[in-house]
């Protein structure tokens, strides 16, 4: 058995009349670690502890480090995740709650990734939390689902950070000989690392992160992502912070569930008529974030007024 679940894909009936076309939610916030990422950092894990890995080491004091933490657990192979100084102290717990060994270093994820770097020996399996092909293979089981079930949508939409779910989606779209099917890419105005890429042809490195939904705070996104961009049909799209935190308070009087900006920000495309207008029936991916408390979402959304 995979450490993952098999996440519910319901239609909005909520977001389907107020948008004038049919949307579906794969509801990745309900994996058991808290969001999608369960599903690549699950395979990776399985497949490194299959090779011989004794110890998991991992960069991220979000939901990729709680990932590792859960199927390190599951797995019976210690932890350690090294965050920045600026992880949340909800973080911290969620993940010693998974007994997780957590390490605070530095300012930033790049710093924290360094130090997780010199963790390393020879028994150990470091997890990134976005740029690794096993990950992507991972992911790509969401779109293997909906497959499954019957329903090809006219267009997928999902939040970008490093790029690791985009290239999950799309090896999944295309695996399943979905080629036709573009991807509409969302970052926040603060992040827009894949939109920077794309406008430039080659990565760029953002000089500083602004926004609320850290979890997209990806100062370059995967080369792969922007490989993927240039091959499959990607749509970049950017939206504000005010709209992502708006779009996390409707799932949740819609829908009776709680996810963080990042999230957000793929949900409040749908609220751009002139982005949407040529899709019909439209795949949304409901991301998640363990993180998340009304309360954070709330008080940002006072800031951003």
């Amino acid at each position: 058995m995979p450490l993952h679940i098999h996440t519910p894909l319901i239609e909005s009936r909520p977001l389907s009349l107020s948008t004038g076309r049919t949307v579906w939610l794969k509801l990745e916030a309900l994996q058991p670690s808290g969001s999608f990422k369960l599903r690549g950092v699950g395979h990776a894990c399985e497949v490194h502890h299959a090779r011989g890995a004794r110890h998991f080491v991992s960069s991220s004091g979000g939901n990729a480090g709680l990932a590792v933490a859960y199927a390190g657990r599951k797995l019976g192979v210690p932890v350690t995740v090294v965050v920045p100084e600026t992880t949340p102290e909800r973080a911290r717990e969620l993940l010693r709650l998974e007994d997780a060994t957590v390490v605070v270093q530095g300012s930033s994820w790049q710093e924290a990734n360094q130090h997780a770097q010199t963790l390393l020996g020879a028994d150990d399996a470091f997890i990134h939390p976005f740029d690794d092909p096993l990950l992507w293979t991972g992911h790509a089981s969401m779109i293997d689902e909906v497959a499954e079930a019957g329903f090809k949508p006219d267009a997928v939409l999902l939040s970008v950070g490093g790029g690791g779910l985009l290239c999950g989606v799309i090896e999944g779209l295309q695996r399943n000989g979905w080629h036709d099917v573009p991807v509409l890419a969302v970052e926040t105005d603060g992040a827009a690392s894949l939109h920077g890429a794309i406008a430039a042809g080659h990565t760029v490195e953002l000089s500083r992160i602004a926004t609320v939904a850290t979890s997209l705070g990806a100062k370059r996104v995967a080369e792969q992502a922007l490989k993927y961009s240039q091959s499959h049909p990607v749509h970049s799209h950017l939206v504000s912070d005010r709209e992502a935190l708006m779009a996390c308070e409707r799932l949740l009087r819609d829908h009776r569930l709680l996810v963080e900006p990042a999230c957000g920000a793929a949900l409040a495309l749908l609220e751009h008529p002139e982005a949407m207008a040529a899709w019909n029936h439209v795949l949304v991916i409901v991301c998640g974030g363990a993180t998340a408390t009304l309360e954070q979402i709330h008080a940002w959304l006072e800031q951003a007024r």
